[in-house]
């Protein structure tokens, strides 16, 4: 390592753990990053296509189908920016007969992008705990190849699957509202360069979610599998890493610093709670855990669920070994 820091571009979506980073509060030693903060879609869009940033964070889905094509640009690191049940996210049109997973079944289904994590996790989800195949459902897919993550890495409709691509002068968010769609898998409406939905489904009567107490549906997988679903890793160049290949351990040392400045904030803020005993016993050891936890040795069966459900539906030709995605450096942190 040199005296004088390398410069790096890097882009990340904001949130509590990446926040630190963005803002320069936790710096990464002998590194000068040059932040830009992106949405995910278009982020992910930009380095699959254009490769324009030297790290950034990527769709895990999209990097595993990328590496069994081939694809080498990128390292990834065992830094997971974002988690989330997805399957409990689902939203169903009022009056579409959808009151529980098995009412999917011939039902039309609305997704950004049919590859995306959070859409295999979904399916993952609902195929092994529920029982409901991917083709007993008809798909319509929101991005056109100019804006697809799937355009850079050779998607095709799997086997058996019926997809519809969904035209220019409508989107999910319209169709949902219209009666044109009876469900929605990772429904996106904020503004970037990819997505084209506006409306706020949410709120809208019309809408409701697939389970009634999605809170209650997370915590009944989560006590059953051990799954906390990873949706978005770190990746950096790996032409970055042939030159100083102690960017890889630097970096990680820098998230593992951010994440922890947000946990401090976090606990400092719940103390207000916990003094007065608010929050009780079961609240207090749960917050001694990390279910937020880098590294491959804390996260290996989740990341191999999810390249096991990326093969069987029909998007990889095989499954990715752990060392073709994750920088060699990282394998046993």
């Amino acid at each position: 390592m040199s005296g004088n820091p390398i410069e790096l571009s890097i882009a990340l979506a904001e949130n509590e753990r990446t926040r630190p980073l963005l803002e320069g509060s936790v710096v990464a030693e002998g590194i000068r990053l040059r932040p830009s903060r992106l949405h995910p879609s278009e982020m992910f869009w930009r380095q699959l296509r254009y490769s324009d940033f030297d790290v950034s964070e990527m769709s895990l889905s999209s990097l595993i189908i990328a590496v069994s094509r081939g694809d080498t640009r990128w390292a990834a690191l065992p830094v997971y920016t974002f988690r989330k049940f997805y399957h409990t996210a689902i939203l169903v049109r009022a009056g579409s007969g959808i009151r529980a997973p098995a009412d999917l079944r011939g039902k039309r289904v609305g997704v950004p992008e049919y590859q995306q994590t959070s859409v295999i996790w979904c399916r993952g989800i609902l195929e092994h705990e529920f029982g409901i195949r991917a083709d007993e459902m008809e798909w319509f897919m929101e991005r056109g190849a100019d804006r697809s993550h799937g355009a850079s890495t050779g998607f095709a409709a799997p086997p058996r699957i019926r997809l519809s691509f969904i035209p220019p002068s409508t989107n999910i968010g319209r169709m949902m509202v219209e009666g044109e769609l009876d469900a929605v898998f990772h429904y996106l409406k904020e503004r970037n360069l990819v997505d084209r939905s506006t409306i706020d489904l949410a709120s809208d009567p019309r809408v409701t979610t697939l389970f009634e107490n999605p809170a209650a549906e997370a915590a009944r997988y989560y006590r059953k599998t051990g799954i906390y679903p990873i949706n978005h890793c770190v990746v950096v160049r790996r032409a970055v890493l042939e030159r100083h290949p102690w960017v890889v351990l630097n970096l990680y040392a820098a998230f593992l610093a951010a994440k922890a400045e947000a946990r401090r904030r976090m606990l400092d803020s719940l103390q207000h709670y916990l003094a007065p005993g608010l929050l009780g016993e079961q609240a207090r050891s749960g917050l001694e855990s990390d279910p937020m936890a880098y590294g491959l040795r804390a996260t290996r069966p989740v990341i191999e669920t999810l390249i096991e459900y990326v093969h069987e539906q029909g998007l990889s030709a095989r499954r990715v070994g752990l060392e073709e995605l994750f920088a060699a450096s990282t394998l046993d942190l």
